[in-house]
């Protein structure tokens, strides 16, 4: 892709400070893209991830608030929008995992998981596609996981947040396409990062017996797919889950 292929557009990432969603806040601002980064607790890496931005060139801003409430998503996209004047591209990225079997699973665990993978997307996409439908143009990505496409044993929330995060994706592409708007959803695999890493050494090697290429993704895998889905040159490509998993068996 160009170096200046996003210049000129604004970006939302959930959950930017870490991970993935560090990963495509840094390719996004690295393609000309003002980027804005909302966290919930982790503030250090969050400011990190602005000054790399800052150091590149480009500009960031930061957002601490959870996605799952209502009035602080309203309030901090309004506040990208005054800043910035308009939202072009929103990646919802945020997501948490509180694994256990279904038997022993709190209420509240279930809610958490749910409320952050699956309420944080829909409010964000809420509030943001007002400013692209404003201007009949946007693009909208998220972050959806192979455990939403197959299910995992012990991830019933976390599986269920994903699979209704992509049957979110389908749904809105047909509301959004006539309005010159893509939604498309990323479905990785085993990627490196805090989730997998802490993951006991058996159970990697396990997973990696199941990897055609054998290897765990690294988030700039994801980052790439990202930034192309953000771009013009994606603007036919839309209700689309992509898997990026090595191949997974």
């Amino acid at each position: 892709m160009e170096p200046d292929e996003l210049e000129g557009k604004v970006s939302l990432i959930t959950g930017g400070s870490r991970g993935l969603g560090k990963a495509i806040a840094l390719k996004l601002a690295a393609l000309g893209s003002k980027v804005a980064i909302n966290y919930m607790t982790d503030e250090e890496s969050a400011i990190k991830v602005a000054q790399e931005i800052d150091n590149m060139g480009g500009e960031a801003m930061l957002i601490k608030a959870s996605v799952a409430d209502a009035t602080a998503v309203k309030t901090f996209i309004r506040a990208i929008i005054a800043a910035w004047g308009k939202i072009d591209i929103l990646v919802n990225n945020a997501g948490i995992n509180r694994d256990m079997l279904l038997a022993r699973m709190r209420d509240e665990t279930w809610d958490e998981v749910i409320n952050t993978n699956l309420r944080g997307p829909y409010l964000c996409t809420k509030f943001a596609v007002r400013s692209m439908m404003e201007q009949s143009w946007g693009r909208i990505i998220n972050i959806a996981s192979l455990a939403g496409l197959v299910g995992n044993p012990g991830q019933a929330n976390y599986s269920a947040s994903k699979g209704g995060l992509i049957a979110f994706t389908k749904s809105m592409a047909r509301e959004l396409g006539p309005l010159n708007i893509t939604i498309n959803a990323i479905a990785p695999g085993f990627i490196t990062t805090d989730m997998t890493t802490r993951l006991p050494d058996e159970t990697k090697e396990s997973i990696l017996s199941r990897i055609p290429l054998g290897r765990f993704g690294i988030p700039d895998d994801v980052a790439e797919l990202a930034a192309f889905l953000a771009s013009e040159r994606a603007g036919y490509i839309t209700a689309q889950v992509i898997s990026i998993d090595g191949g997974v068996l």
